[in-house]
């Protein structure tokens, strides 16, 4: 069986669907999300109106349960942390219904799934946290910490942005598929996972995928949200994240 896995679409619809046509040249069987499907991107309204028609597997992002659970409280929190990330969530929150915040709701925080006699689980930052960052050249021991009491065979994850992978001593692979709508990659393309599954072994592949950039970016700057100009840039010429 081949499975697509995608992350962290961040209301990039222009970006989802040049990686859906090559999710579709790859044959993949079903696709899985593992969230961040909305916030701060070019299109919040057709992303949602999108992904809810799809026969996807799909579990909540961090981003995901902020927009759900949207109050003073989120609100005051973002704004302290992250002031540009909260002047887009108002701005999002002037598009988004009480139906999307329920369907967000009640997306689940992880799940996991038995596939060709392989356990695996989904996640969006770890097993122990939607927002712990799974980045590249982490010591093996902090990976094999943060994956402590799971006995899935594979973990699949997202959330930092950055495609990365690790075996650890216990035989378990932990993989990073990278981020669909919102790269933190010195080449900004799209990113994802193929994995075929078969008689309990699995062959992982991260695919990278081109798309009009330039579109999207003025799409999210007549946005006019404070900071989207900067947020715009990010699509084209992304900072890169580290430890």
């Amino acid at each position: 069986m081949r499975v697509a896995v995608i992350s962290d679409i961040h209301a990039n619809l222009i970006a989802l669907e040049e990686v859906l046509k090559d999710i579709e040249k790859e044959n993949c069987e079903h696709i899985v999300c593992l969230g961040d499907i909305v916030l701060a991107g070019p299109q919040p309204i057709s992303i949602l109106e999108f992904v809810k028609q799809q026969n996807w597997t799909m579990i909540q992002g961090n981003t995901d349960k902020l927009i759900a659970e949207y109050g003073q409280d989120v609100l005051d929190m973002m704004k302290e942390k992250y002031p540009v990330m909260a002047n887009a969530i108002v701005d999002d929150m002037n598009y988004i219904t009480d139906e999307d915040q329920k369907f967000l709701s009640e997306l689940p925080p992880q799940t996991e799934m038995e596939i060709e006699g392989v356990k695996v689980l989904f996640v969006h930052g770890s097993p122990r946290a939607n927002n712990e960052d799974i980045l590249p050249n982490r010591e093996l021991t902090e990976i094999e910490e943060i994956i402590s009491g799971v006995d899935a065979d594979l973990i699949l994850c997202g959330h930092t942005h950055i495609p990365c992978g690790y075996q650890t001593n216990n035989k378990q692979t932990v993989v990073n598929v990278g981020s669909v709508g919102r790269p933190m990659t010195p080449t900004p393309l799209a990113c994802y996972a193929v994995i075929d599954f078969e008689n309990g072994i699995f062959n992982i592949r991260h695919k990278f995928v081109d798309y009009d950039r330039e579109k999207a970016a003025e799409q999210l700057r007549v946005r006019s949200f404070e900071g989207a100009d900067k947020l715009a840039e990010l699509l084209i010429n992304p900072v890169i994240r580290h430890i």
